[in-house]
């Protein structure tokens, strides 16, 4: 049986506390992450930042703060503050092409943001215009392996 598709970072451990550096009102500065296993037969890596603990507008939809798309499967993941070459990044909830760091604000309980990392079966063909939908979208059918890893945030106060 092949090993699950892993995400890691340096910046904070799973399920940790995401350093200032890294959030809106901080540094701004997108994580790195290093991808392991990923499946032989992927055509490319998608990824997806979404704050978990908002629902926007009274809808179903959280705080989506970075997708990218086309990451080759080669790559061994994102440098901080980079993509590999050929990586697609789409828009987020500011409808703005970059990374948008955690800004959960102050208060007593900490905002959940996941990382998901989806190994698809080929690239996708999407302009860098497009957002969440359809991303999703363009994924469905195409996904061969997942990983998630979470961060929790909030801004001192």
């Amino acid at each position: 049986m092949p090993l699950p598709l892993m995400m890691e970072t340096d910046a904070f451990e799973d399920g940790g506390i995401v350093p200032p550096r890294y959030g809106c009102f901080g540094g701004n500065v997108q994580p790195g992450f290093t991808f392991r296993s990923v499946p032989a037969d992927a055509g490319s890596l998608a990824l997806i930042l979404h704050d978990i603990d908002v629902a926007l507008d009274g809808s179903t939809e959280d705080g989506l703060h970075w997708t990218v798309w086309n990451i080759p499967p080669d790559s061994g993941g994102v440098p901080e503050g980079g993509l590999p070459a050929g990586a697609v990044l789409g828009r987020n909830v500011e409808n703005r092409n970059a990374y948008l760091g955690p800004g959960a604000p102050p208060g007593p309980r900490y905002h959940h943001y996941v990382f998901e990392l989806f190994a698809l079966a080929a690239p996708l063909d999407l302009p860098a215009t497009a957002g969440r939908t359809e991303l999703l979208r363009a994924m469905e059918g195409r996904v061969i392996a997942k990983a998630a890893y979470v961060g929790r945030f909030r801004r001192p106060g």
